[in-house]
């Protein structure tokens, strides 16, 4: 008899090879992939648990609880001989509240009265060899002594828990995710840190002004290093402290939810930081406890540690850790930092993915592969409608498909792609030489049913030793030639070809968008953190809103254009519309394109302008709508890039088609576009 799952396929014949039938020759690879997922499933339950989700609970048993009158802490270190609990709350004594073995590597005690709130606590672990100071595992703060430096575990039990005021919060899952990629600490005018509550109040608001729904947060998790943009993580539970406490980043969660707008973390659980007291690193004196020995467990150019997926103790740990992040704080989902370096035993460095059998060979990590999958099954059996998205170049067949039909279970992967291509015209390219078809390519192909974030630049472009769009287009002239009261060739430029670049990925890169903060304005400014290069100056390290808020000059064009794109994008969920092709000159660099009931026209060409005649559409197979040019009678034009509210030099009142019937007429000005709701 036929072993077949309940959707009436074959075992093995997973609905992967459907969507892609390329993958075919690979089917022992997805079955292989699909196995290694079975067995550590099967392998973490044990028969004991019902679920990934009630399994994960490393952060309920490990730590500080409250008991009656009493604490009681419990602590994972399999190499020690043993474990002393100390800090303020005994006079720093490190040999007096010694913890008990009661097996499988871990320890415990139960500390009578009370270790007040706010406590600072370390714990002293005795092994053959050594004695180590270190931070407890899964402490939920973690303080830094101005004095010294040096961190410190804190105790967080308020005695008033924190109240929730939107705790039925779910994304508008009729709009398209449009993601506004943020730091907390560089967020503020401020030349120095910026905290959570600042960010809340300064920064929601704005967020939901400009016509986001969600913000993506980097560096929340506990980081010895704020250069490091919160990617080398110390301490895995602990909400860092440089912006503030664990209550006052819910307060921002919370007000985030207030104003419709969801929650990502940036989550970084591709490596770790190689400190080690405040760190995961050596924590018990073995390397082996959380990270792979030798050379395979140090990255060759982020100088951190790599997990070792292939370990029960390690995965459950780290799905706890999600686990912990989406109820403790009410998360809507995660950007999985690195996964590209998780997935393949070189880190995909310096490699290209061009061939299929890129994906599948000795090189791939079946473990890291298989911890993905088991980290998408567990959010999504806590928060269902969680989003998860994965930073992958490469490309990985199936990472934003289901588990069941062969995939690793993510909803979207990060357009990496893009950006790059930007950069490499910007850089390469002279404006007459682009290739429109190229372009189209770039910013249209994709897996097939796998969902694409897409964007034009992150905050990698606008870190020191990059340039942002906006840098590449109009370089110094920026800085002397953006105010309203004079004309610059070069600034009018970049200002049409900004905001022509933002559209035309917008509406093709992807089911999804994100971009940086401040770079919908053309923040003029790179990103440095503090560092001994720029003598501790966090001059760099802020985001200068004044100059989109000042009207005498022409940043707020760019901002005022990204909300009406924004606006635009919302109806109908319009970026999940197929972008289909429907006009190109190469000669001219003018491209035509419809998705769902809006027709786009884009012409990139320096100097001319053009003129369509409409008859040209011809409707494709799979046209969503007609396009007869008698149809465009109905046509309303909804926007456009030259609009003199934009920056441009079209008066409003100028009309854009013309004709009758069979004859209609398109012209479309040179270095703009123009978007038109077809009404029928």
């Amino acid at each position: 008899m036929e072993n077949k799952s309940e959707t009436g396929r074959k075992a093995g014949d997973y609905a992967i090879f459907d969507i892609d039938p390329l993958l075919k020759s690979f089917r022992a690879d997805i079955g292989l992939r699909m196995r290694s997922y079975e067995s550590m499933k099967k392998r973490l339950l044990g028969g004991e648990y019902e679920s990934l989700s009630s399994y994960a609970n490393g952060h309920m048993f490990f730590g500080f609880h409250r008991a009656e009158n009493a604490w009681v802490y419990r602590e994972w270190a399999p190499n020690a001989r043993s474990v002393c609990l100390f800090g303020d709350f005994n006079g720093w004594n490190r040999l007096s509240h010694p913890l008990r073995s009661i097996g499988n590597g871990v320890w415990e005690i139960r500390v009578e009265g009370d270790i007040p709130h706010g406590s600072k606590v370390r714990i002293l672990i005795d092994t053959a060899n050594e004695q180590l100071e270190r931070i407890p595992l899964y402490c939920k703060r973690v303080v830094q002594n101005p004095a010294n430096m040096s961190f410190d575990g804190q105790i967080w039990a308020p005695l008033e828990a924190f109240t929730w005021k939107n705790d039925g919060f779910r994304r508008n899952q009729e709009e398209p995710l449009l993601i506004y990629e943020t730091h907390v600490g560089m967020s503020g005018e401020k030349a120095g840190i910026t905290s959570y509550s600042e960010f809340a109040e300064n920064m929601l608001p704005r967020v939901k002004r400009l016509g986001y729904n969600a913000v993506q947060i980097m560096a929340v998790m506990e980081h010895p290093y704020y250069g490091s943009f919160g990617y080398q993580i110390s301490n895995f539970f602990a909400v860092s402290s440089r912006f503030g406490t664990p209550d006052e980043f819910k307060a921002l969660v919370d007000a985030a939810h207030e104003l419709d707008i969801a929650v990502l973390l940036d989550l970084v659980h591709s490596h770790a930081a190689t400190n080690e007291t405040e760190g995961l690193a050596r924590f018990d004196g073995t390397v082996y406890q959380f990270f792979h020995e030798g050379a395979k467990g140090d990255h060759p150019q982020w100088g951190s540690k790599l997990f070792n997926y292939g370990n029960p103790a390690v995965v459950h740990f780290l799905l706890s850790n999600l686990k912990f992040w989406l109820e403790e704080y009410h998360l809507d989902g995660f950007r999985f930092d690195g996964v590209t370096s998780m997935l393949y035993h070189d880190h995909g460095l310096g490699g290209v993915f061009n061939d299929y059998r890129k994906y599948f060979s000795m090189n791939t990590d079946v473990e890291a592969l298989t911890y993905l999958q088991l980290a998408a099954e567990l959010c999504k059996e806590i928060r269902p409608e969680c989003v998860l998205a994965a930073e992958d170049m490469s490309g990985m067949p199936g990472m934003c498909l289901p588990i069941a039909d062969g995939g690793v279970g993510f909803d979207y992967r990060l357009g990496m792609g893009a950006p790059d291509f930007w950069v490499k015209y910007l850089k390469e390219r002279k404006d007459e030489d682009w290739n429109i078809g190229a372009l189209w390519y770039e910013l249209t192909q994709r897996r097939p049913m796998e969902k694409v974030i897409g964007y034009c630049e992150s905050h990698d472009q606008a870190l020191v030793g990059d340039k942002t769009i906006m840098f590449w287009l109009a370089d110094k002239e920026m800085y002397w030639h953006m105010s309203k009261s004079e004309t610059n060739l070069a600034i009018d430029r970049a200002i049409a070809l900004h905001k022509m670049i933002r559209l035309i990925t917008c509406t093709c890169a992807g089911e999804a968008y994100l971009n940086f903060m401040g770079n919908e304005f053309g923040h003029p400014e790179w990103i440095d953190f503090p560092r001994e290069g720029n003598g501790n100056s966090y001059h760099y390290a802020r985001r200068q809103w004044s100059l989109a808020d000042d009207k005498t000059l022409k940043y707020h064009y760019l901002e005022d254009f990204d909300m009406a794109m924004l606006n635009l994008v919302k109806k109908d969920n319009l970026l999940e519309s197929r972008s289909n092709m429907k006009f190109c000159d190469e000669g001219a660099k003018v491209l035509a394109y419809h998705k769902g009931r809006f027709m786009f026209f884009f012409n990139f060409h320096p100097v001319n302008d053009y003129e369509i005649g409409l008859a040209a559409l011809q409707p494709a197979n799979g046209d969503e709508i007609g396009f007869a040019a008698a149809d465009a009678e109905r046509w309303v034009e909804v926007l456009h890039t030259n609009s003199q509210a934009f920056g441009g030099y079209r008066v409003s009142d100028e009309i854009s088609l013309s004709g009758n019937g069979g004859n209609r007429l398109l012209r479309i000005d040179r270095r703009s576009a123009v978007v038109f709701d077809t009404v029928i």
